[in-house]
C-alpha cells in the first residue's frame, strides 16, 4: 500500500514537472555555429584575459541539455535545415526554409504565436533574410532566394525586424546597394503597411532616437549585407544587445505578450573562417543580448521563458591540438580585426606591407622562421593561382595561414571550414524551463516551446 502511494505521488510530481503554464513572453536565442567549444573559449577569454566576471550567462542558467543537429538528408546540417527543425519541430533537407523534405510548408513557432495574438520579432547580426531568421517567417525551397524571402517578410506581419541585408529590400537603380532583379521597393511596401523603416547607416541616429509606441511596427536593416563582426563594429553601429533591447521595448507593449527570436549569426561566420577572436567577441556579444532578456525575465519571472539553442557547430573548433596541454589565450589579446571582413583583404601583393599589417593588427610582431615560411608559402600560392581560395573554404590562403598561426599560438586549432555533426548545448530559464534538460534532438526544442505555447507539434 505504501509503495503504491509513493508511485502515485511520484506520478503526480512528474505531471507537475512536465506541465506548462503557457508563458506570456518567449525569447528564443540561437547561436549560429555555437558549439560547446565556442561557448567555453569565450568564457575562458573573458575571465582570463579581459579580467571580467568570466561566467557567461548562457553557461549559468538552471536547465541545460545537449541536442543532435542532423538534417533529413545528411548528418552535417546547414543552417536552413537546422533552423527549420528549431522553428517547426520537423526535419528537412539542407537548403529548405520552413518546408518539409517534400516541399510542403511547415507552420513555425512565430506563426503559432501570431495565432495567439502575440507580437513577434526577428533580430540577427546577419542579413535578416539569412537562413535562421528566414525559417521563422518565410517558406522557400531555396535558402539562397533571399529576394523571395524578403517578399515573404512583407506579408508576414512580424512586428519587429532588425539586422542587416537591406540590399534585398531596396529597389534596384537607387542610391543604396540592391540585389533585387525587379522594380519592387519592399521598404516602401513596409512603410505603406504602417512600419517605421530604418534603412542603411544613415538611419542609425533616427533608429536610436525612436521611442517605440504601442501598436507600432518596425523594419530595421542597417547594412547592405551582414552586420559587422563585433571585433570590427564601430561604437555608433547598433549592437545585437541594442537591437534586442529596442525589440523588447516595442513588443512588451502588446497585452497578449510576445515571441522574439534573436540570432548571434556571425559566430558561425567567424568559425567558418577559423577566426578565433571573431568567434570569441561575437559569442560574448550574443551573451550580452541574452542579459537584456534575462533582466526582463527577472521583472516577469512567472510569465517569461528564455531558451538558448544552437543550430550546429562550425569549424570543428578544438581546444587543444598535437601534444599540447595548455591554452594560452593571452596570445590573442592583440588581435584587432576579423579574418573574413578585414584580414583577408589586407594582402594585395606587397609582402612587406602585409607583414607590417599583421604585426600591428594581429599581434604577430615576432614571427618565427617557420611561421613566416608558412605565410610566404601561402603568398606564393595566392600570387600564382587566383582560385587558390577554393582550397581553403573560399578564404584567402594568406589570411588562413595567418589565422592558423594565431590559433596554434593560443593552443587550439580547427578541423573544418564548414559545419560539423557534433552535438550542441541547450540552456533555458523561466516558466517551463525544466523541460529543457537531458538529451534532445533539435526538433524536440521546437516541440517543447510549442508545448509551452499550448500547441502540439506532431
Amino acid at each position: 500500500m505504501l509503495k503504491r502511494k509513493h508511485m502515485v505521488l511520484a506520478g503526480m510530481a512528474l505531471m507537475a514537472a512536465t506541465s506548462f503554464a503557457q508563458p506570456k513572453y518567449i525569447f528564443y536565442f540561437i547561436g549560429d555555429g555555437m558549439g560547446a567549444a565556442q561557448r567555453q573559449i569565450a568564457e575562458e577569454y573573458k575571465k582570463g584575459v579581459m579580467k571580467e566576471d568570466g561566467k557567461l550567462l548562457l553557461n549559468s542558467l538552471p536547465f541545460s541539455a545537449i541536442t543532435t543537429t542532423y538534417s533529413a538528408d545528411t548528418l552535417i546540417t546547414d543552417s536552413a535545415a537546422a533552423g527549420t527543425a528549431l522553428a517547426t519541430g520537423h526535419k528537412t533537407n539542407n537548403g529548405y526554409i520552413a518546408k518539409d523534405a517534400k516541399g510542403k510548408d511547415l507552420k513555425t513557432l512565430l506563426e503559432m504565436a501570431q495565432e495567439d495574438g502575440k507580437a513577434t520579432g526577428l533580430v540577427t547580426t546577419t542579413r535578416i533574410t539569412h537562413a535562421t531568421p528566414a525559417v521563422f517567417a518565410s517558406h522557400n525551397i531555396d535558402r539562397d532566394d533571399e529576394n523571395g524571402i524578403a517578399e515573404d517578410y512583407v506579408k508576414s506581419n512580424v512586428d519587429y525586424f532588425a539586422g542587416g541585408g537591406f540590399r534585398h529590400f531596396v529597389k534596384k537603380g537607387g542610391e543604396l546597394t540592391s540585389k533585387r532583379k525587379d522594380d519592387r521597393d519592399l521598404v516602401k511596401e513596409f512603410a505603406d503597411k504602417g512600419y517605421k523603416t530604418f534603412v542603411s547607416e544613415f538611419s542609425i541616429k533616427d533608429y536610436k532616437n525612436w521611442t517605440p509606441k504601442e501598436g507600432e511596427k518596425a523594419f530595421v536593416a542597417i547594412e547592405a549585407s551582414h552586420m559587422p563582426y563585433e571585433i570590427d563594429r564601430k561604437a555608433e553601429v547598433p549592437s545585437l544587445k541594442y537591437m534586442t533591447e529596442k525589440g523588447i521595448e516595442l513588443l512588451k507593449q502588446d497585452k497578449d505578450g510576445f515571441f522574439m527570436m534573436v540570432e548571434g549569426g556571425r559566430i558561425d561566420h567567424a568559425s567558418h573562417a577559423n577566426d578565433v577572436m571573431g568567434t570569441i567577441y561575437d559569442t560574448i556579444a550574443f551573451d550580452d543580448a541574452i542579459k537584456s532578456a534575462y533582466e526582463f525575465y527577472e521583472k516577469n519571472p512567472k510569465d517569461t521563458l528564455i531558451v538558448i539553442a544552437a543550430d550546429h557547430e562550425t569549424g570543428g573548433m578544438g581546444l587543444g591540438f598535437g601534444a599540447n596541454y595548455f591554452l594560452k589565450l593571452n596570445e590573442l589579446k592583440d588581435v584587432k580585426v576579423s579574418v573574413e571582413d578585414v584580414l583577408q583583404k589586407a594582402y594585395t601583393g606587397n609582402r612587406d606591407e602585409y607583414f607590417k599589417y599583421i604585426a600591428d593588427n594581429m599581434g604577430l610582431k615576432d614571427l618565427t622562421a617557420d611561421e613566416k615560411a608558412k605565410i610566404v608559402k601561402a603568398m606564393d600560392l595566392e600570387d600564382k593561382d587566383k582560385n587558390a581560395s577554393e582550397q581553403f573554404g573560399g578564404y584567402s590562403p594568406v589570411a588562413i595561414a595567418t589565422t592558423h598561426i594565431i590559433s596554434e599560438r593560443s593552443g587550439m586549432q580547427w578541423t573544418s571550414y564548414a559545419h560539423t555533426a557534433v552535438q550542441v548545448p541547450l540552456a533555458a530559464v523561466g516558466d517551463g524551463a525544466e523541460e529543457f534538460s537531458g538529451f534532445k534532438d533539435n526538433t524536440d526544442v521546437a516541440k517543447l516551446i510549442g508545448k509551452a505555447m499550448g500547441k502540439e507539434i506532431k
